[in-house]
This record gives C-alpha cells, sequence and structure tokens, in this order.
C-alpha cells in the first residue's frame, strides 16, 4: 500500500511512475520556486477577498470602457482561486516528496503552469497599483481585523514544518550548515511567536462600542435594482437610518434618481437603447422626467444579477423588480417623511451649472423644502453651494467630506470612505461628538473592525446581510486574547521541541544499530 502511494506521489508531482534521481539541484531549485510562486498566489487571493468590498468598483469601471456588464471581479477570483489550489496541493506533495526521501523530479507541465500563475499575480498586482491604488489602504486595514488569526495559522504551519527544518539538521553534513539552518529556523519562529506584540487591533478590547447604524446605499441594491423605489422599500425592511442616492436634473429641470451620469448615463440600468433608438448616448438634459420614467429600470438587474442575490428573490419580487421604473426625488421624500428616513444624496452634474440659482442644488432644495419633510431628516452633502443652501434651508444637517472643512465650518458630521480614518482617529472624532458616517462597507469582517472602531454609521450594499449582526465576528478583552496567544506558543514550543528530541534519539539509535552491526566479526566457517 505504501509503495502505490509513493508512486502516485510521484506520479502526480513529476509524471514519473518509476523512480528516477536525476540533476536534484535543480530539482530542489524548481521547488523552491514553487513554495515561492504558492506563497505569492495566495497572498494573491488574499487581497483578493479583502478588496471583494469593493467589486462592483470594478465592474463598473470595465463597464464604462466596455459598455456590456460582466462580473469582472467574479472571474478573476474564481481564476485565482484554482491557480492558488493547483499550486498549493503542488507544494503538498512536494512536501510529501521530501518527508518519504523521494527525488523532486518537477514535470513540465508544471513549470509551465507556475510561469503562467507567476504572471497572473504580476498582472493582478500591477493593475492593483495603477487603477486601484487606494484599494491598499483596505488591505493594510484588514490584518486588524486578520492578523490575530493568521499569527495562529503560523504557529500551526511552523509546527508542521518543523519536521523537515529538523530532519534537514540532522542529515546536515557540517556544523555550519546546521548551525545555518537552526539559527534560520530560530529567528522566523521568534518573529511569528512574538509578532502579537506588534498587533493593534480595535477588537482586542474591554469596551465595545454600540453598533453603527445602517444607511442604504442606493436602496438595497443587492436585493432590487439600485436607485428605485423597490430598493429603498427594502432597505426599510433594515431599519436604515438614512436613504442614500444620487440626483440629478431633467431637461425639464425635475430631480430624479441616477448614479450614472455623463453621456450614456442610461445604458446600464435601462432600457434606453430600446425605448429611445439612437439616444443611448444623450446626456440628463436631453429627457425629460416624463421620458425618463417611461423607461424600465429594473430588468436589467434580474438579467445579469450582478450581485449573484436574484436567486434570493421570490417569484413575486422578481417580477417587481422587472417593472420597476426611474423614480423623481419627490417621490423618496414622501417615502422617507413618512417613515421618519433620513436622507443624503450626491449631485452628478453640480460642477457644470454657473451660478446657484441656475444650479442642480437651488432646484433640489426647492423641492426638498415643497415636501414639507423636516429638514433636520436632510444631510446635506454637496460642497459647491453649501453656503447658499444654509441660507434658504438653515435646518438641513451639513456633512462634510473631510475634517478639515468641517472644522472651518463649524459642523460635527463626516461622510467619507471607510478607508480614510483609522480606528484611532474615529474614535478621536467620536470622543469630540463628531458623527462619523463611512462608506461603502458591504463586508462582515469590514462591518466589524468597524463597529470596534467606533464608527457612528455606515454606508451599505448589504443591509440585509449586517442588520443581523447582534454583535461583531469577534471580539475579545485583551486578557484573554494574551492568554490564547501565550498558551498556542507555549505548545507549539513543546510540540517542536519534543519532536526534535525523538528525531534525535531515533537518528542516534540508528546510528549505534549500524556501528553494532559493522563492528560485529565475521564466523570463520
Amino acid at each position: 500500500m505504501f509503495s502505490i502511494g509513493r508512486t502516485c506521489l510521484r506520479g502526480i508531482y513529476s509524471c514519473q511512475w518509476n523512480s528516477q534521481n536525476r540533476r536534484q539541484n535543480r530539482a530542489c531549485w524548481w521547488f523552491s520556486f514553487l513554495s515561492f510562486v504558492s506563497i505569492l498566489a495566495l497572498s494573491w487571493m488574499y487581497i483578493c477577498f479583502i478588496a471583494f468590498n469593493d467589486h462592483d468598483d470594478v465592474n463598473w469601471l470595465a463597464f464604462k470602457t466596455l459598455k456590456k456588464w460582466v462580473n469582472w471581479y467574479m472571474i478573476v477570483m474564481v481564476v485565482s482561486a484554482v491557480l492558488a489550489t493547483y499550486f498549493l496541493f503542488l507544494l503538498v506533495f512536494g512536501l510529501l516528496h521530501l518527508v518519504i526521501r523521494e527525488p523532486l523530479n518537477l514535470h513540465w507541465l508544471h513549470k509551465v503552469f507556475l510561469f503562467l500563475g507567476l504572471l497572473t499575480v504580476a498582472l493582478g498586482t500591477a493593475g492593483f497599483c495603477i487603477k486601484w491604488e487606494e484599494e491598499w489602504k483596505t488591505v493594510y486595514m484588514s490584518f486588524q481585523a486578520t492578523a490575530p488569526f493568521l499569527q495562529l495559522g503560523a504557529v500551526v504551519a511552523l509546527t508542521l514544518i518543523s519536521w523537515l527544518v529538523f530532519q534537514s539538521y540532522h542529515r546536515a553534513k557540517t556544523a555550519a550548515c546546521k548551525v545555518f539552518i537552526m539559527m534560520t529556523f530560530l529567528v522566523v519562529s521568534a518573529a511569528v511567536f512574538l509578532c502579537p506584540l506588534a498587533i493593534c487591533s480595535p477588537c482586542i478590547t474591554n469596551n465595545l462600542p454600540p453598533k453603527p447604524a445602517l444607511v442604504g446605499h442606493r436602496g438595497a441594491p443587492m436585493m432590487a435594482p439600485e436607485n428605485t423605489m423597490m430598493s429603498f422599500r427594502k432597505s426599510m425592511e433594515c431599519d436604515v437610518v438614512a436613504f442614500e442616492t444620487d440626483v440629478q436634473l431633467s431637461k425639464d429641470m425635475k430631480p430624479f434618481l441616477m448614479h450614472d451620469n455623463g453621456s450614456s448615463f442610461l445604458l446600464r440600468t435601462t432600457d434606453v437603447k430600446d425605448k429611445f433608438l439612437g439616444r443611448d448616448g444623450d446626456m440628463n438634459t436631453n429627457f425629460t422626467l416624463q421620458e425618463l420614467q417611461t423607461l424600465n429600470a429594473g430588468e436589467w438587474f434580474v438579467r445579469t444579477d450582478p450581485f449573484q442575490s436574484v436567486s434570493s428573490l421570490s417569484k413575486e419580487e422578481k417580477m417587481e423588480a422587472n417593472n420597476q421604473t426611474v423614480p423623481s426625488l419627490s417621490e423618496l421624500l414622501v417615502m422617507a417623511k413618512k417613515h421618519n428616513v433620513s436622507l443624503i444624496f450626491d449631485l452628478k452634474n453640480e460642477k457644470n451649472s454657473t451660478g446657484f440659482h441656475n444650479s442642480d442644488s437651488y432646484y433640489i432644495t426647492e423641492t426638498i423644502k415643497k415636501s414639507d419633510i423636516s429638514p433636520d431628516k436632510i444631510w446635506w452633502l454637496p460642497p459647491e453651494y453649501r453656503h447658499d443652501v444654509r441660507n434658504i434651508a438653515p435646518g438641513f444637517k451639513q456633512v462634510y467630506h473631510n475634517e478639515q472643512d468641517m472644522n472651518a465650518a463649524g459642523g460635527s458630521f463626516l461622510n467619507m470612505k471607510y478607508s480614510s480614518l483609522n480606528a484611532h482617529e474615529i474614535s478621536e472624532l467620536r470622543e469630540k461628538n463628531v458623527s462619523v458616517n463611512l462608506w461603502v462597507v458591504n463586508e462582515r469582517w469590514l462591518f466589524s473592525l468597524l463597529w470596534c472602531s467606533g464608527a457612528s454609521s455606515v454606508t451599505t450594499n448589504a443591509c440585509h446581510i449586517l442588520k443581523n449582526m447582534s454583535k461583531p465576528d469577534w471580539h475579545l478583552e485583551p486578557n484573554i486574547y494574551m492568554g490564547i496567544w501565550i498558551s498556542v506558543d507555549v505548545i507549539s514550543w513543546l510540540l517542536m521541541f519534543g519532536l526534535f528530541l525523538w528525531q534525535s534519539r531515533r537518528r542516534n539509535h540508528v546510528f549505534r544499530q549500524n556501528t553494532s552491526e559493522r563492528s560485529v566479526p565475521l564466523l570463520p566457517r
């Protein structure tokens, strides 16, 4: 049975079913290269997993270029996962070869895939740096949530690999080689065992802040077509404190809800190509509100399934989604007033205006005032005509994009990207009674981290997921975490020390046995 297993391992790794011992120096080099590429592939998968919170940004950017909606990020994730799994299994087979002392003859086809994998990771990282540089802040943030678990995983991996390290130590023929192997292993072990001293996570605390409130980003776009009345109704089921949306003006100066702007602004989320032939590249100022409301703004959602969530909808909900239209701001104000929900919005074309009374801000402020909604339910975010808006609508709650503008205006409400503030900065702002809303937060790990940091509220696409969280995914008191850390390190050290002694005694026993066999005199015939 052992012989069959040995043959299978050799066949998978080298595609050679008979033992062949050739050019072991080069074979060891290829094993080192396999280890390097495997670590890179796993690191790249980690980055893809962490950046998944913002994957819709990648798909939207691709749509702007290609004018076709495809879930490109999911394709990248699947390809990366397949490559990482392949390399990891190959690495495990290589380690098993070392354990059973089988020659490391990597097949040429595996070598080709190694280079393809390395190229894929290199291109992905380059694209990350060029097009999505700010996402590195998210990766850095993620270590506050994952570092304690990565450290525990590293301890387990180190304990398992120590078998091979000690085996190499005992096989080394010179004292210098033995010293190098052991010193390297001790330095790596010390770094792994002691790295919790450098881990700083807001979720390791005695005092857990209150759960952040939820703001529906374009409603609940995972459960209904974005910026439609169905989407905002769905977000109310999550007990959101505010609707977040995007407002533009039509040709007849009526405010309507739509995220995409500029030419082809209707192409992604409506059937404009079918309803208005040749006008799919027009601007918002080329359509009246009546024309806009003849468009279907929901069929695309059911057809493309942008968040892989349509399958969770009932038949009736799919039919409702299929029949959504472009809403006016007045419709949303009626809903917000009825259910006592606040409203925050971006203005997509404000920079094109030539004065306050010709601006989007003016017409939208007048629409809000006519709705008779309580002024404090309007979280005014657009900065261009803030002073003028404040003069005609002093009751609006002013929200700022950065701390400098907020302090200059004497405000107390910030709305920023989640990676713009660290945990310490959020804590300091909350101590000054500043409300901090962070956008866009979709993943549980990120919401948990911002919860521990003390954020007031978060804007999210995934309110149906975050509403059910009664506590962060993990939260430990410092003393408990220290106890876990020290216990795991001590257990690992004892296991490795025992393994080293066992290998030493076993090797000494084999050595004495071989020596005694050679020293027995041959009996005369």
